[in-house]
């Protein structure tokens, strides 16, 4: 190798087009990309500033999220006040429901027509069937009270 630099000419062929680009040259993307000025620096805010508004956007996103979480159990409480889903957890959370009865209702309806399990089973009938011992005699606390003295 020489410490040398060499310098590499072109020929301009008469073939060849007159106007271009030297290597490693690379032109403007546009004629006026030259002209354009640098922008000035963005504003910038105080650091205390910058904090504060942070601290207060957190504190929004909490009280949104309790907001949220609270909708939630008063939808649910609401569902479950209806009586006529065995796990009021069953019927999705929508807004519209907890402001309109009617929709909530309406909802409820539409979740038992299509999934009928999943109503709450009332007992019917005769709950106490079955032997209930000997059903005899009516109680005469007279009688009791001779039997234990």
């Amino acid at each position: 190798m020489s410490d040398e630099a060499t310098t590499e000419t072109t020929e301009v062929v008469e073939g060849d087009v007159s106007n271009a680009t030297p290597e490693g040259v690379i032109p403007d993307a546009t004629p006026e990309g030259s002209d354009l000025k640098s922008d000035p620096e963005p504003e910038t805010f105080p650091r205390e500033y910058v904090e504060k508004l942070r601290t207060e956007n957190g504190k929004y996103r909490q009280r949104a999220g309790e907001a949220d979480a609270l909708a939630t159990r008063l939808h649910t409480e609401l569902v479950r006040a209806t009586g006529r889903l065995a796990d009021p957890t069953d019927l999705p959370f929508d807004p519209d429901h907890v402001a309109d009865a009617g929709k909530m209702s309406a909802a409820i309806d539409a979740l038992l027509e299509s999934k009928p399990h999943l109503a709450s089973r009332r007992p019917t009938g005769d709950i106490g069937q079955g032997n209930r011992g000997q059903g005899g005699g009516s109680f005469s606390l007279l009688d009791t009270l001779k039997r234990l003295t």
